[in-house]
């Protein structure tokens, strides 16, 4: 499950499990998103300067929507969405700066993840970004959506989102996915170090900015999910 950890004032969101020695996937299980807020409530509950950096170990940063739990529950499959939507906004007007240090795979719901928050660092080699919902024959909420084409460059959100093109971290640089590259070991101290600058940041205020500046998304992911304009796995 996700753990916290401090650097400073910059507050460590890992989203696997600590001294784990596989590779976890780091899948938007109902618990683990339940985690993850409780989490972000600690983070919260801090006061004085602070930020926010989410990472995790190993292979992947996360690999987005749990669908060995989704085709078990497909029946929830519209509240389930919701939840996961839920996240995006809590970072989305989270009240201190976000980096996201993608330090492996962003995958999906996992990548979006990484798009809602501030700032994103990546790794050079194997951070990839990928949308791959046209190649799994899932849609997108109406919701994600609106995050990916408000948060990318239109032409590439209509390329990442109708192709399925994977991002290494130059790519994802050089497409205005991600704000900076870094080596593996480099990535998280990267994240760390642009989240330190901007600690005096933290506060109302910076929240209410960012729901100026994310208005409309946080509008369309604040919608419940319509089962009839969304079906897993539709023709």
């Amino acid at each position: 499950m996700p753990y916290l950890e401090r650097d400073g004032d910059v507050h460590v969101l890992f989203l696997g499990t600590k001294d784990s020695t596989e590779d976890t996937e780091n899948r938007f299980h109902p618990d683990w998103i339940d985690t993850v807020h409780a989490l972000l409530d600690e983070v919260e509950s801090f006061t004085g300067p602070s930020a926010l950096v989410t990472s995790a170990t190993g292979k992947f940063f996360t690999n987005g929507l749990d669908t060995d739990w989704v085709f078990a529950n497909l029946d929830k499959i519209t509240s389930y969405l919701d939840r996961v939507h839920t996240l995006y906004t809590r970072l989305l007007t989270f009240p201190m700066a976000t980096v996201a240090a993608v330090q492996g795979h962003a995958f999906g719901a996992g990548a979006m993840l990484a798009t809602a928050h501030d700032f994103r660092v990546v790794r050079g080699d194997r951070g990839f970004y990928c949308l791959p919902e046209v190649n799994l024959n899932m849609p997108f909420t109406v919701g994600m959506s609106a995050l990916v084409t408000s948060r990318l460059p239109k032409q590439v959100a209509i390329e990442a989102m109708t192709t399925g093109k994977r991002y290494g971290g130059v790519d994802a640089v050089a497409a205005g996915i991600a704000d900076a590259v870094a080596d593996a070991d480099q990535v998280l101290p990267e994240a760390v170090r642009r989240a330190a600058a901007v600690t005096s940041t933290r506060g109302p205020n910076l929240a209410g900015i960012k729901r100026g500046i994310h208005s409309d998304v946080l509008a369309a992911l604040n919608t419940p999910t319509d089962e009839s304009n969304f079906s897993f796995g539709s023709q």
